[in-house]
């Protein structure tokens, strides 16, 4: 029992064994705060590596599906080449000036 106090002497040894209680508690608290926090943080690891590996596979299906559009225009790349030099020159230019002359001359007649 606690020495002679103006307090009951059964209330401090009770405020006094709750304190003990609170002490001898904490370390286990504090072991539990920790684990639940490691628990959530490889939660969240697991969680990104799932959502990663989706992001990489949708690209390469998409890599996979450029590549199967260019096996199908193979023969059609002598085309693009030509179109590209047609576009560089000035022969778009004089079609939409003979295009503009005609659209003109609709009109009149």
């Amino acid at each position: 029992m606690a020495s002679n106090t103006p307090v009951n002497g059964q209330i401090t040894d009770s405020v006094s064994q709750a304190n003990v209680q609170v002490l001898g508690a904490a370390p286990a608290t504090g072991m539990g705060t920790v684990y639940q926090s490691l628990g959530h943080s490889t939660g969240l690891l697991f969680e990104s590596a799932v959502a990663q590996q989706q992001q990489l596979g949708i690209a390469a299906q998409a890599a996979a599906n450029q590549g199967v559009i260019q096996i199908y225009t193979v023969n059609t790349m002598a085309s693009v080449a030509a179109a590209s030099k047609i576009a560089q020159s000035d022969t778009p230019n004089q079609v939409l000036t003979t295009r503009s002359a005609l659209m003109a001359t609709d009109q009149i007649l």
